[in-house]
């Protein structure tokens, strides 16, 4: 007798944990900074309130400190003043810079803190933070015109809430993302290409209607006289091969290719050249995207070099950010920065940018 195989229908259920946060931001603007000096400790000037969560908080200034062994820096308190209350939230008080309005130095928690206001609770009503000396905060632009702005920004946890266990069957079709540009990729590969760059010796073949839709120039050169019509190939000699092969991994991913292989000043200098041959083939968003990376990795080696470049392809966001470093390092900063080569070929190739440095500096303390 054949044996008849057993179909055993499983029956599933699932149930969800949620948790939701609400995030809300308050700027406290302290005019008359040098004015609240010497109120004595343990005294402060405190913000309007704000709401976040449904829970009421408050910013504290206290010029003098604390206590008498803490009488000299001023300190930041952030506290919870609803009622009888208990939440979990983040924090994040950051200073502002007057000039830009950029975020600067601040104090960010690395976990839920628990604030609670509960009579006899185990947990504290607020948090604490010592500021620099009011030299730095100057020197660094936090304080200018003799105002100081400092913003909040909490983040409240809100109740956990258990949805109600139910089968497995929700009637939502999950959709994939976008795999686009991974099938663009693969063309990189050179099927179905129809036209060759030759590039310091090296070919790299590539599809004219891709490039047509992503670079004006690249147009015009296949077009143009540039391209030897007999081959279809078109010679560029304004870029270095590793460059063009970047360049054309974005052109058909819209991404930086991986430069794990690259690091410190060579990865540095890799984009540094990308930036140069986006700006020659007017691709606006790679150049951003450039100008990105260049901004994270500014320190006293790299910002001339980068305050240079971008002075000289019309990177006006970096420009502004390369400044903002410049005027905001202090004297040991400084003095790296003009014992490297970059600082040497800035003043001999765009002195007129030292100038703007210089003139924007004595600004901000006057």
């Amino acid at each position: 007798m054949a044996s008849t195989a057993e179909h055993t229908t499983v029956k599933e259920t699932v149930s969800r944990c949620t948790t939701e946060t609400v995030t809300g931001a308050h700027t406290f603007e302290i005019v008359g900074y040098s004015l609240k000096k010497g109120i004595g400790t343990g005294k402060s000037y405190e913000s309007g309130t704000f709401t976040v969560g449904g829970y009421t908080w408050v910013l504290s200034f206290c010029p003098d400190g604390l206590t008498k062994q803490q009488n000299g820096n001023a300190w930041l308190h952030l506290r919870l003043v609803s009622a009888n209350a208990e939440v979990r939230a983040w924090h994040e008080v950051r200073l502002v810079k007057r000039a830009s309005g950029a975020m600067g130095s601040g104090w960010t928690s690395p976990e839920p803190r628990t604030y609670s206001t509960v009579r006899g609770g185990n947990f504290p009503s607020s948090q604490s933070f010592q500021m620099k000396s009011d030299q730095r905060l100057e020197a660094s632009g936090y304080i200018k015109d003799d105002c100081l702005a400092v913003r909040c920004e909490i983040t409240v946890i809100k109740e956990t809430r258990l949805e109600a266990t139910g089968l497995k069957v929700s009637g939502r079709i999950d959709v994939p993302p976008s795999d686009i540009t991974a099938h663009l990729g693969k063309l990189l590969e050179g099927e179905g290409a129809d036209v060759t760059f030759s590039v310091g010796g090296e070919l790299f073949p590539a599809h004219k209607t891709l490039l047509f839709a992503r670079s004006p120039v690249l147009k015009g050169q296949l077009l143009g006289p540039m391209r030897d019509k007999a081959t279809d190939c078109v010679i560029v000699d304004d870029i270095q091969p590793e460059v063009f092969r970047a360049l054309l991994h974005f052109i058909y991913t819209d991404s930086l290719p991986d430069l794990g292989d690259l690091e410190g000043d060579d990865y540095c200098e890799m984009i540094r050249h990308l930036l140069v041959a986006a700006d020659i083939y007017v691709m606006d968003r790679l150049k951003m995207l450039c100008q990105s990376v260049l901004a994270k990795k500014l320190d006293t080696k790299t910002v001339a070099t980068t305050l240079g470049l971008a002075d000289l392809h019309n990177c006006n966001d970096l420009k502004e950010v390369c400044i903002e470093f410049l005027n905001s390092s202090d004297e040991d900063d400084m003095q790296a920065v003009m014992e490297t080569k970059g600082y040497a070929n800035l003043k001999r190739s765009c002195p007129a940018v030292l100038v703007e440095v210089y003139e924007r500096s004595k600004r901000r303390k006057t």
